[in-house]
């Protein structure tokens, strides 16, 4: 069984990732199980291994912190649902790209409970939407925005960090960096989207998408 846990306040970064780590450490020892925890972060930035330092626009912004997740440059904060994501990979199968599809479907289903159609990008990690009500590229191609950002690292094959989940953060704390690199695309939210949807509305979507994949 997987245990879940929510936090109702914001938990700082450094205190979530000790706790993050000490439970890992106990998975992999034998002395806990799997877990799900849905948290929200006050506003910061972070940086993945593959983080390119020209990405970070306005350094002074906000806090940033160095982890060892895989990826580049992202925003943490309120409104934004933060899952991180402790299973054994050693059980479910070692495999880290089937992992992150997983994740990725994940999100896709978690999204179609709000009937919000989510997609997956070649070369792009992460969820994204189609805006058909903002105007084309000059290519004549719809316009994309990311929804959801997905970062993840290993330890003995037990995973850490996860994904998160737009819900109704303050957009414009993503200018000051260029999210995953990716300057040509830009960011949405479930209420951006015009979908009222509360944090409690989408940890319950979580919860009832996460057998479907996991």
């Amino acid at each position: 069984m997987v245990q879940w846990e929510i936090s109702d306040s914001e938990v700082d970064y450094d205190t979530a990732l000790e706790k993050m780590d000490n439970h890992v450490g106990k998975m992999i020892s034998g002395e806990a199980g799997e877990k799900i925890w849905l948290l929200e972060h006050p506003p910061l930035y972070t940086a993945g291994t593959s983080a390119d330092k020209k990405d970070l626009v306005e350094p002074n912004r906000f806090p940033i912190f160095e982890t060892k997740r895989g990826g580049q440059y992202t925003y943490h904060g309120p409104s934004q649902r933060v899952v991180y994501v402790m299973l054994d990979l050693n059980k479910r199968g070692k495999d880290i790209k089937k992992f992150v599809k997983n994740l990725e479907a994940w999100i896709i289903h978690t999204l179609a409970e709000f009937n919000v159609v989510g997609q997956s990008r070649s070369g792009r990690v992460g969820i994204w939407v189609e805006r058909p009500d903002k105007p084309r590229s000059n290519g004549g191609l719809l316009k994309e925005e990311k929804i959801a950002a997905i970062g993840v690292r290993l330890r003995k094959w037990v995973t850490l960090h996860g994904l998160s989940i737009n819900v109704d953060p303050d957009l414009s704390h993503f200018q000051g960096i260029v999210p995953c690199g990716i300057k040509e695309h830009g960011v949405t939210s479930l209420v951006d989207l015009g979908l009222p949807v509360s944090m409690t509305d989408l940890d319950n979507a979580l919860r009832k998408s996460f057998s479907k994949v996991f």
